[in-house]
């Protein structure tokens, strides 16, 4: 594989698959198993990720890269592999969440800053000497009808430009995500409130990022959809997808080489509609692809349920999301085939 950002920024958007978000903190990880009733032990976190990272036919066809927890990029496959040997196997790259979580935002109520620049350009290093060639960081913005404020904004941006420079200087594609809540405070904004939001984040982002040096062709960008807050939900599919574009022609420069969406809390095939839609109905400047966590995973972790019998279902259900999704980053996703 080329060890040129662009190249490898390349292979993370190429038409057709997208990036499995594998890197929920230990916090994360224990919800989702206790919903399944299974105890969050390392061993138990280690076969769930082989199960997702082995399931050939969903990494192979579908999965352009994957993002891991600190904890999953030293853990090894049954037979000894390194994770992310095997995850570079299966045609995919291999990438690491590098941020330590939001935090409140000091004489801001409500708000959050992310944290972990400290120290962080050792730590690339040393992920990069483990095989890893992208990163992900997330900012979080809380949305209502007073907020956010300009403070957490610029704040958020700054940090994210800051910790993309750093992933370029260590030879590691920054994957950037600027996340405008669709469950944040309290969740009944309208779309047209994210539209309005997410402008000023995404433009506040590429100033930063241009004042950083951050090379546009060797990033990607992980941002919300525009859609309205969970407690609100009255836009329609095609009214989210086509929001979604006007606001991204209006903030991300073509040079940006794609654009993977978060799901952001929305249903699985939600999630998948409003991509394929996007494809579908606009011709953008970027690939516009997917960075699921839950929405790949839900289905699979449920089938899997913990018990070794069950690998096999669990393989299953996450290639038949990880289809689904590459349909949508082709726009040729239905909803008739989500029962095939």
């Amino acid at each position: 594989m080329s060890e040129r950002l662009e190249d490898i920024a390349a292979a993370m958007v190429v038409e057709g698959k997208g990036i499995l978000a594998a890197d929920e903190s230990s916090g994360t990880i224990k919800k989702r198993f206790d919903s399944i009733a299974v105890e969050s032990t390392e061993e138990n976190r280690r076969a769930y990720r082989e199960m997702l990272f082995t399931a050939r036919e969903a990494m192979e066809n579908h999965i352009s890269g994957v993002i891991l927890y600190d904890e999953t990029l030293r853990q090894k496959a049954a037979d000894g592999t390194p994770f992310a040997e095997v995850i570079r196997a299966a045609g995919a790259v291999p990438g690491i969440k590098v941020d330590q979580g939001a935090k409140a935002l000091a004489g801001f109520p409500e708000e959050k800053i992310t944290e972990g620049l400290d120290g962080l350009r050792e730590r690339l290093a040393e992920y990069h000497g483990l095989g890893v060639r992208f990163a992900k960081w997330r900012g979080v913005i809380a949305i209502s009808d007073t907020l956010p404020s300009w403070g957490a904004v610029k704040q958020n941006a700054q940090a994210l430009a800051r910790y993309a420079a750093l992933c370029q200087e260590a030879g590691i594609v920054p994957i950037v995500e600027p996340e405008v809540l669709m469950d944040g405070a309290p969740g009944d904004h309208s779309i047209d409130r994210c539209y309005a939001v997410t402008e000023w984040v995404l433009k506040t982002v590429f100033a930063e990022l241009y004042d950083a040096r951050v090379a546009l062709e060797g990033m990607v960008l992980k941002p919300n959809m525009v859609i309205d807050g969970k407690k609100a939900r009255t836009a329609s599919r095609e009214e989210v997808a086509d929001k979604t574009v006007r606001c991204l022609r209006a903030t991300v420069p073509a040079a940006v080489p794609g654009i993977a969406f978060l799901s952001g809390g929305q249903s699985d095939e939600e999630a998948t509609a409003h991509l394929s839609l996007m494809n579908q109905r606009h011709d953008v400047p970027w690939t516009l692809t997917f960075s699921y966590g839950r929405a790949l995973q839900a289905a699979a972790l449920k089938a899997w349920g913990g018990k070794t019998e069950n690998v096999a279902a669990g393989q299953r259900a996450f290639a038949h999301r990880a289809r689904m999704n590459g349909l949508a980053a082709s726009g040729a996703w239905k909803s008739e085939l989500e029962a095939a």
